[in-house]
């Protein structure tokens, strides 16, 4: 049984912004919702509810919709007219291939001023004798019946004859319900019997094919025992799908390495021409939108999430995490990532310093010198060996070429009229 629920409403509100309380149109048809529940209090503004194609067998819980004025229920398993006495603003009601026998439940829609469309095509009613003279005789509002406009003499004839045409309806719905509750009785039975003895012991493909192949009547019952064989048909083939879904993508092997991972199969390169970084350049979608992009760089690979799909590279040698960069070209769509290498130093090679062994100096202190020579320790030396750098020569005593005008000191003399203070103490 499929029932009505809040995510099920918002899927179907997606125009809306998945608001309820606002939503004036839904289509909730094709579910196989077997009852109306829960939509007038989510949605109280409704004007126009679609639910044909479903398996409702009555119609209830719509009272609160004041501003209902379309409501589709075709193709279900109703068979009675009621419980819309309160929708007022009700102006088409669409009963289409249900299983209405019982003709005399549209009195219960005298009340509904507004309706001026009601539709009754392929219900059992409709094969009563003077049944659209009933319904229009009793349903004066009405401007259309099944599609067909209602004329003024169509009125008049149907309001003159209505007590006898009322009760030859009477007559041959009792004759109907008699049917119908025997009909209902069989078939329960025939279904039950099926199940437990024929279909128990029976191959699934044969008994879908047995089960399609067979005459069956129109009947609600019927209607249930599709839904139920298509259920199962479809179950049968879960199985497989749900050990796709349950298949988990390894992203490292047992001692930890990364696996190189390409998921969304999209074209890349992968440069190390730069000697300072890495490039990788990922012809990501064009039109893919950037908020569907996940990039996770570490020291020892690079993994990008595309619409959940993985793209993962193992590196050659560790990059610097903080400076790495990610652009994408507004033109091409493709996703550069820029990875400088972590262990990248520009120095030249090292020299090595020879010394001679003193003879005071046991063997134990000179390992690894080799005949009479020791290895010291290695220092980065900065210019050729010719021009070693002295740094107790980093002053000068040769006058500079150029004196900035602003350092050299001028000496003031005071003006011709300035008269010494005595009292004034000299500035120390």
């Amino acid at each position: 049984m499929v029932k009505i629920t809040v995510e099920m409403v918002r899927n179907k509100a997606e125009h809306h912004d998945r608001l309820l309380a606002p939503l004036e149109e839904i289509a909730l048809h094709q579910e196989n919702i077997e009852k109306i529940e829960f939509i007038q209090d989510w949605c109280p503004k409704l004007k126009i509810l679609l639910m044909q194609s479903n398996l409702i067998a009555k119609i209830e819980n719509l009272n609160k919709l004041k501003h209902l004025a379309y409501l589709n229920l075709a193709l279900n398993n109703i068979e009675v007219i009621e419980n819309l006495e309160r929708c007022e603003s009700l102006e088409k009601l669409d009963l289409t291939l249900n299983f209405i026998g019982d003709i005399v439940s549209v009195e219960s829609l005298t009340g509904n001023y507004n309706l001026v469309n009601l539709y009754l095509t392929g219900n059992p009613c409709t094969d009563y004798d003077n049944y659209r003279d009933f319904v229009i005789g009793t349903l004066p509002q009405l401007s259309t019946l099944d599609g067909k406009d209602i004329e003024r003499s169509d009125r008049i004839k149907a309001l003159q004859n209505l007590p006898v045409i009322r009760s030859d309806i009477l007559f041959e719905q009792n004759i109907y319900k008699q049917q119908r509750k025997a009909q209902k009785k069989r078939l329960e039975s025939d279904i039950q019997d099926k199940w437990e003895n024929e279909y128990k012991h029976m191959d699934p493909e044969e008994r879908n094919k047995q089960f399609w192949a067979s005459k069956t009547e129109h009947a609600p019952e019927v209607r249930y025992e599709i839904e139920r064989m298509r259920q199962l048909k479809q179950k049968s083939y879960e199985p497989e799908t749900q050990k796709d879904e349950k298949r988990e993508t390894r992203l490292f092997t047992s001692d930890g390495r990364p696996f190189n991972i390409n998921q969304p199969k999209i074209d890349f390169k992968f440069s190390d021409e730069d000697p300072n970084a890495y490039v990788l350049d990922l012809a990501v979608y064009k039109h893919l939108d950037t908020n569907l992009l996940d990039i996770d760089i570490q020291t020892n690979y690079i993994r990008v999430s595309i619409k959940g799909k993985i793209f993962q590279l193992h590196l050659p040698e560790e990059v610097d995490i903080t400076n790495s960069t990610a652009q994408r070209s507004q033109i091409t769509g493709h996703l550069v990532i820029k990875m400088p290498k972590a262990n990248f130093i520009l120095k030249k090679p090292l020299t090595t310093k020879k010394c001679i062994t003193q003879p005071s100096i046991s063997e134990s202190k000179v390992r690894g010198c080799s005949l009479g020579i020791t290895q010291t320790r290695e220092f980065l030396e900065i210019g050729s060996s010719d021009n070693v750098l002295d740094l107790t020569k980093m002053t000068s005593t040769k006058t500079p070429s150029y004196i900035d005008p602003r350092m050299t000191l001028i000496e003031k003399k005071p003006s011709s009229n300035f008269i010494d203070d005595p009292e004034v103490p000299d500035l120390i």
